[in-house]
């Protein structure tokens, strides 16, 4: 018996590894990583990269996280600040789910997608395909604006029929209690719900502050 291979499996079953994955746009999925990052003491990956290549999501983890954290390489880095398909199309690049398997490592594991579930990567595949397919369990980011329940209750309806496993429930900034509870109300109970504050700078500073006041999750 390799003892040293099952200890590896061992600490390998007690990692923590999220994809964080939001209701949209602009919702604040990388500063919720940044902020699940510091506080599970993770690596970071983001798989895709779709413009802003001069100040790139893995380059604001480590501004707001520290020097010290790990950031995996993309694995496409795509210069168009639009959906991943066009903008692998304009470079002559076709981007399939297979191409991707999550960073070897034994810290946790923070992945990051693009924008929302249905986010085409292809033609013929979405972010959620991708989470399916690397088979992390999924932190979904919230926020209030108006048509923020339809556009939760639209992504809880497409991982439940996909089978994806929702851990967190983040709700980012302020909601109305009614927005919250309808919201809340459609989880299952195993969920845990995350309550973020509404950030008006977001520094390192701030990204610890709020790290510290989180509960145990």
């Amino acid at each position: 018996m390799d003892i040293r291979k099952g200890k590896l499996e061992i600490q390998n079953s007690l990692q923590k590894k999220l994809f964080v994955t939001g209701i949209g746009t602009e919702i604040g999925k990388t500063v919720c990583s940044a902020i699940l990052t510091k506080y599970f003491k993770a690596d970071y990956w983001k798989p895709i990269q779709s413009g802003d290549l001069h100040f790139s999501d893995s380059m604001k983890i480590k501004e707001w996280v520290g020097e010290d954290v790990i950031i995996h390489p993309e694995r496409y880095r795509l210069q168009l600040a639009v959906s991943p398909h066009q903008s692998a199309l304009e470079e002559g690049i076709l981007i399939n789910s297979n191409d991707f398997k999550l960073p070897e490592t034994q810290n946790n594991l923070i992945v990051e997608g693009a924008g929302g579930l249905m986010v085409p990567i292809s033609d013929e595949e979405f972010i959620i395909d991708l989470i399916e397919k690397l088979n992390p369990p999924v932190a979904l980011v919230v926020r209030n604006y108006l048509g923020c329940i339809n556009h939760t209750l639209l992504s809880l309806m497409a991982l439940e029929r996909k089978y994806i496993k929702l851990e967190y429930l983040i709700l980012n900034g302020n909601f109305p209690a009614d927005t919250e509870r309808i919201i809340c109300k459609n989880i299952q109970e195993e969920t845990k719900i995350i309550r973020i504050p509404e950030i008006e700078n977001i520094t390192k500073e701030n990204i610890e502050r709020i790290t510290k006041q989180l509960e145990k999750i």
